[in-house]
């Protein structure tokens, strides 16, 4: 008796529900210059011996894979932290060798970019998200464990010098620096800088978060609501994380990303490959496929590919409220954001 074949696997990564994965995370490294609370532990995360890490190449080659095979339409560096790579350029400039047209970003806490944005850009890459949860140097500190604003604020500067468009802030929402959210409003909009608030998941290391005391989007709406006219502007794109909101009559708009209170899993367009080369679907799902171990044993790309869709196809329909959610065994820094 012959056995049943598989169901065929989708060309492009889609899951069950048809969601279509279009914008693929590689993080670069789990090591990071800051120790923010809300991801770092103290100490920081165990740092993976170098030849676990994926190379160079070896990100070249999965991207290509990514794009060539399975339609991803954008790339995103991640970490921990990218800039602590040396050889970023070199992942930059030979991603963009053999894709000409493909968005290239980098999410980075700006540590190190004053004197790598030109490099970066003229490398190909196409923008930059920095994290900055305040710009009170001493509240800044406190949250990072780092005294480290100035050299953030001169990564941004540099980044806009080197014509990275748009060079965006993100700032996560903190029961400590959510009084300080309508000050780093109205610095990312005197210098043209969007900026996202966006609430804080179970994905710390030291495993303090809560749903009792996170701060949620509508807390946020009230601190900012007491000194400025938000009006609700949507989003620029159905699967955008980001709500948008007119400040004071625009045209100036900030994001908020209410991954908790406000879930947008239905729209999710992402896919994540882990610094030494694991893919996985979700933030919130342990289910992972080993890519490095099929690149390394010689596997062709369709094999690379037909994995990832593989694990693409498990994607869960999203995670479980707040209050009932299970954090996943890896922080955001072992996922790469």
């Amino acid at each position: 008796m012959t056995a049943p074949e598989s169901p065929a696997l989708p060309a492009l990564l889609v899951d069950t529900l048809g969601r279509r994965a279009r914008d693929l995370r590689i993080s670069l490294t789990q090591a990071c210059t800051l120790r923010c609370r809300y991801c770092m532990p103290a100490e920081g995360l165990p740092l993976l011996p170098r030849e676990e890490l994926l190379s160079a190449a070896e990100v070249t080659r999965l991207v290509d894979v990514a794009v060539g095979h399975l339609g991803i339409e954008e790339v995103r560096l991640t970490g921990g932290e990218p800039l602590v790579r040396g050889d970023l350029e070199l992942v930059v400039a030979g991603i963009r060798a053999r894709h000409r047209d493909l968005p290239i970003a980098l999410t980075t806490n700006a540590i190190g970019l004053a004197r790598r944005a030109e490099a970066l850009a003229h490398a190909g890459l196409t923008r930059v998200n920095i994290s900055l949860d305040a710009v009170d140097a001493e509240l800044f500190a406190r949250v990072t464990r780092r005294d480290r604003l100035a050299d953030v604020i001169a990564g941004i500067d540099a980044a806009r010098a080197a014509g990275l468009q748009p060079v965006k802030i993100n700032a996560v929402l903190q029961r400590e620096t959510l009084s300080h959210a309508p000050e780093l409003l109205r610095w990312c909009r005197d210098r043209g800088l969007p900026l996202r608030f966006i609430e804080a998941m179970p994905l710390d290391a030291d495993r303090a978060w809560s749903a009792q005391t996170m701060v949620t989007a509508d807390e946020l709406l009230d601190v900012l609501g007491a000194t400025m006219v938000l009006t609700e502007a949507g989003r620029d794109d159905p699967s955008a994380p980001a709500a948008l909101w007119l400040v004071d009559g625009g045209p100036y708009r900030v994001g908020i990303i209410a991954s908790m209170t406000r879930s947008f899993c239905g729209s999710c367009d992402r896919t994540r490959v882990t610094a030494e080369g694991r893919v996985r679907p979700c933030l919130f799902s342990d289910d992972e496929i080993d890519l490095a171990a099929i690149l390394r044993t010689g596997g062709s790309d369709e094999a690379l590919a037909d994995a990832w869709r593989a694990v693409t196809v498990r994607k869960r329909a999203g995670h479980a409220d707040a209050a009932q959610l299970v954090a996943p065994r890896r922080s955001m820094g072992a996922i790469g954001g």
